[in-house]
């Protein structure tokens, strides 16, 4: 099957100038889709058109032809299985995702790991029962083969670090034996050789936030022997973000591992202004060796579920025990001086500002009420103090509650989209009432405010980092550009129409003036609208030679 995109103005993802020409596409049984030919405008010879009967031409006079976007950041792991169209990211230009992150998933798992993953991560995925979703993998490979039966996107998988520690330590505050660490390692090798394209970490999150320096780093030397690359959620984003973001290098030169900082940004008014400081640890650690890049989100409030707030050590044992404390008296009493007096660590160090912690999202339907209320306005509607609202919701929700937490600052935003290694993530929570619109609006959002009306980025920079760089850091050598005989994940869009449409009262808005969306080749959107194509796949990991 042979597509030809007539007239476009081709912005490559190399950064570099764009160009006019007619891109021809050529998909086969075989070999999936690629770039046959760029015919550049007023190149010698005829136009390419399609034979008749066998392909088709598509006029883009006036359209900008892309490589297809990797979302770094993607919480997509159940979405894709229960929903293989996936059209909040299809419309978004999004071609590859990167799933497993926060180091929280749902591989590798065993049967007494996986009920308690699925209840904690309920506020991220949902928690979808077996006539929605057949459970039936436990390996990462197996994972991967579930995705390789058809979805829409290319996606790729982390080794999630916390999943590890539940599979060998349960959720245990204290550090790992040698033995155990051997078996983590063990598993993390497999994973990897399975496919998966590095580790993630949640070190705000249970269990994962138990390991020290020195277990991630005998972790990352098995990442980094793999070729993969480390992506951290680090231990702070608020009053220890900087000592946070440098262990996270530290680990990095001490194994070798390639590091990605993932959704790096500066948050709480204890930052406010300060991109800079992260920007000149960035870049010393560049200038030193360090194989590093990050993404971001374009915009202010940060997401996750209300209950991780809580203090790490309010959470050990999983959530039975967690709920347990919160029915604790003397438990309750040491929570409320942690997140009101000292700043819980779950709260990145930060003393808890209940006007600034919005619900998003609740597992119960008899709670959806609460939705769009902060912390604070529940406390004043039921007469309570706002850390008596704060546990109430989070016992009838059973921890399922996901939050808003309107804490950024939109002058580190800009500095940090600029910076030379960043990439795009959305970080985007696809399930609850009102999540956030990061997940249908992130990549139109950076084109259309960030671009075309703000001028924070220039088109083809913008487009590099979307593409291209996640692209390398995914060690993926024929994807990430519009190059002849490179895979052919490619997007058309209306460079003065691109915009974000999702809101924080209405987030599932799709975005408009994307028209056409390829992956491998194939349309999955097609002048606008979705079509029934899942050619997307598992991008595995090509082991170094």
């Amino acid at each position: 099957m042979r597509t030809v995109l007539r007239g476009a103005l081709v912005v490559d993802g190399s950064g570099g100038a764009p160009y006019r020409a007619d891109a021809v596409l050529d998909v086969s049984p075989d070999d999936g889709g690629r770039i046959a030919r760029l015919h550049r405008e007023g190149a010698p010879g005829p136009r390419p058109g399609a034979a008749p009967g066998s392909g088709r031409v598509i006029d883009a006079d006036g359209l900008v032809l892309a490589p297809g976007f990797v979302d770094m950041h993607a919480h997509s792991d159940l979405a894709l299985l229960t929903d293989p169209g996936h059209e909040a990211k299809v419309a978004q230009g999004v071609t590859l995702e990167v799933l497993g992150q926060d180091g929280l998933s749902y591989a590798p798992v065993d049967e007494t790991t996986l009920p308690g993953l699925r209840r904690q991560l309920a506020g991220w995925n949902g928690d979808p029962d077996a006539a929605e979703l057949d459970w039936n993998w436990r390996s990462v490979g197996q994972y991967l083969d579930r995705l390789d039966q058809g979805v829409a996107v290319n996606a790729a998988y982390l080794v999630p670090q916390g999943t590890l520690r539940a599979l060998v330590l349960g959720w245990e505050d204290r550090a790992a034996t040698p033995d155990e660490l051997e078996r983590m390692r063990g598993l993390l090798a497999q994973g990897l050789a399975e496919g998966a394209v590095g580790m993630s970490s949640g070190l705000t999150y249970t269990p994962g936030m138990y390991a020290d320096t020195a277990e991630l780093t005998a972790l990352c030397e098995v990442v980094a022997a793999h070729g993969g690359y480390y992506c951290p959620h680090h231990r702070s984003y608020g009053a220890g973000a900087l000592a946070a973001y440098a262990e996270m290098v530290a680990v990095a030169r001490a194994s070798g591992c390639a590091l990605h900082l993932a959704h790096a940004t500066m948050n709480f008014e204890v930052n406010r202004g300060r991109a800079g400081e992260l920007l000149a640890l960035v870049d010393a650690a560049l200038a030193d060796g360090v194989d590093l890049t990050l993404d971001s989100y374009p915009y202010l409030p940060g997401s996750t579920t209300l209950a991780a707030l809580l203090p790490g050590w309010a959470t050990a044992g999983g959530p039975e025990e967690t709920l347990r404390r919160l029915g604790d008296p003397a438990a309750l009493a040491r929570i409320r001086a942690d997140l009101e007096v000292h700043g819980s660590d779950g709260c990145h160090g930060v003393v808890a500002d209940w006007d600034t912690v919005q619900v998003s999202g609740v597992r119960t339907p008899a709670l959806r009420s609460r939705v769009g209320l902060t912390v604070s306005q529940l406390a004043s509607r039921d007469g309570v103090e706002p850390f008596a609202a704060f546990t109430r919701l989070l016992v009838e929700d059973g921890l399922g509650t996901t939050i808003l937490q309107h804490v950024g600052d939109e002058a580190n935003v800009r500095a940090i989209m600029r910076h030379p290694v960043h990439c795009g993530g959305s970080d985007g929570l696809l399930v609850g009432d009102r999540p956030h619109p990061r997940a249908y609006g992130t990549f139109p959002r950076y084109l259309g405010h960030y671009v075309r009306e703000l001028g924070v980025l220039g088109l083809a920079e913008c487009v590099r980092h979307l593409a291209a760089t996640p692209a390398r850091r995914l060690g993926l050598r024929d994807r990430g550009q519009v190059r002849e005989g490179w895979r052919a994940d490619l997007v058309l869009l209306d460079p003065t129409e691109i915009a974000d449409e999702a809101t924080y009262e209405q987030p599932r808005r799709l975005p408009h003036g994307i028209p056409y969306v390829f992956v491998d080749g194939v349309a999955v959107l097609d002048d606008g609208r979705r079509t029934a194509a899942l050619p997307g796949r598992s991008v595995r990991l090509t082991p170094p030679t």
